[in-house]
């Protein structure tokens, strides 16, 4: 039962990385900014985000931890789970699955330690959709917990956007190990210098 669900989860999101990869299109590379300054808001509903999709990649496999004699060992408490609730088995095993899959995702091609030290870190995809066309920004605002409240950001220009879009953003190696995880974000829309559209997490301010 367990491996025909497995199987049944592998072809679903083999299925969502293929339609991603063609909402993503062409992306270019994020440009950081070396200051985010303030920005006036008009939502509009030409524009929004229809979904965001956050993952933190660690150094060591969900559930497992490492002892006080260097060994591997299993952790009592596996990532994925909310506090405070109960799951079944089989939503259990689904989770687990989810994650697994999505962490060989992000260090494929990763050989080396090092290899994989560069990929540790926070990733954002967001998705988005523009009803009529228009020269668009993406912007991700986001705090680190050794800045605190000192706010980054990076974003990605789309020309003569229209249709729906798949764009990611990462906060990885050194920047991660250097200033920490991201512990509250923002992304946001622009047209012309004005917020369009936006998606925030509970901890933005």
């Amino acid at each position: 039962m367990f491996h025909l669900l497995k199987m049944r989860l592998a072809i679903a999101i083999f299925t969502f990385v293929a339609l991603a990869t063609g909402f993503s299109r062409t992306q270019e590379q994020p440009r950081v900014l070396d200051r985010v300054l303030p920005l006036p808001v008009a939502l509009n509903d030409d524009f929004q985000f229809r979904k965001s999709k956050l993952f933190l990649l660690t150094e060591t496999a969900p559930g497992q931890e490492k002892s006080n004699t260097g060994q591997t060992v299993q952790s009592a408490t596996k990532s994925g789970k909310l506090s405070g609730t109960a799951p079944s088995s089989k939503t259990t095993t689904v989770q687990d699955a989810s994650i697994r899959f999505e962490r060989q995702y992000r260090l494929f091609g990763a050989v080396t330690k090092l290899d994989q030290r560069e990929r540790v870190g926070n990733y954002f995809d967001f998705f988005w959709r523009a009803r009529r066309s228009a020269n668009l920004t993406v912007r991700l605002e986001y705090k680190q917990e050794k800045l605190h409240a000192h706010i980054q950001a990076q974003e990605i220009s789309y020309a003569n956007a229209r249709g729906s879009y798949k764009t990611g953003f990462k906060v990885v190696g050194d920047d991660y190990f250097d200033d920490g995880r991201i512990t509250a974000w923002r992304c946001v829309l622009i047209e012309n210098g004005t917020v369009v559209a936006e998606a925030r997490s509970f901890m933005w301010e």
